[in-house]
């Protein structure tokens, strides 16, 4: 069903850019910004967003009537923090991802200022990944707080499977145009991942593992065209 889904809106991604056919502009920037992420486990995991970053560069192609396509090539963190409640301790683990995001794009509005709605495919692949904490998670098992709370600490020594990742991502914000070769735009983005980070046969832990990060982006654009 997953599979399905990330197929259905990379098709309507492709349709929908290729209804017309008008001489377009063309132009290519760069982006950075701010991420939340956490991993959608089930069984659930006492988790919180972490914070991480991203940056990448930018390509867009608009048709005359209001529609166009963006790619972009991201450095993406992800991950999770635990949420280890009434403790002084601390757990994290976060994903660095290349990303490759290909979107339908959807603008209004004037030649100053637009706004846009973007949504399409995401494809990644996971180059590091590494646990931040100030406690031995290897042995949480022993330790007294783990011991005492009903909680799943598996998670926190599990080797990561899947490094590739596919989904879908949508997000909305607002553009302003400097003059006829450059603009400024501002988004929010929301990426939901189908496919699970960490095993999921029917003798693993979790079921199910896959990633949901929330970013807010300031980018650049320069027209070629």
């Amino acid at each position: 069903m997953r599979r399905l889904a990330f197929i259905l809106t990379a098709l309507a991604t492709l349709l929908v850019t290729a209804q017309t056919h008008y001489e377009g502009q063309i132009a290519v920037g760069g982006k950075a910004g701010a991420t939340l992420s956490r991993v959608n486990f089930n069984p659930t995991v006492q988790q919180s967003m972490l914070p991480g970053m991203t940056a990448g560069v930018m390509f867009r192609y608009i048709e005359e009537k209001n529609f166009g396509l963006i790619a972009e090539l991201n450095l993406t963190q992800r991950g999770w923090k635990e949420n280890l409640e009434e403790s002084d301790y601390n757990y994290s683990h976060r994903f660095t991802y290349l990303e490759l995001p290909v979107m339908t794009h959807i603008y209004f509005g004037n030649r100053h200022v637009k706004g846009f709605f973007n949504l399409g495919p995401e494809l990644n692949v996971m180059i590091a990944d590494g646990v931040s904490s100030n406690f031995a998670y290897q042995d949480a098992a022993s330790m007294d707080y783990f011991y005492q709370n009903t909680r799943h600490i598996e998670q926190m020594t599990m080797k990561v499977k899947n490094r590739l990742d596919y989904g879908i991502c949508g997000g909305a914000g607002m553009e302003v145009n400097l003059n006829a070769k450059h603009s400024l735009l501002l988004e929010g983005r929301f990426y939901y991942g189908l496919a699970d980070v960490f095993p999921n046969h029917k003798t693993d832990v979790f079921s199910s593992s896959n990633s949901m990060t929330v970013t807010v982006t300031l980018g650049y654009f320069y027209r070629l065209k």
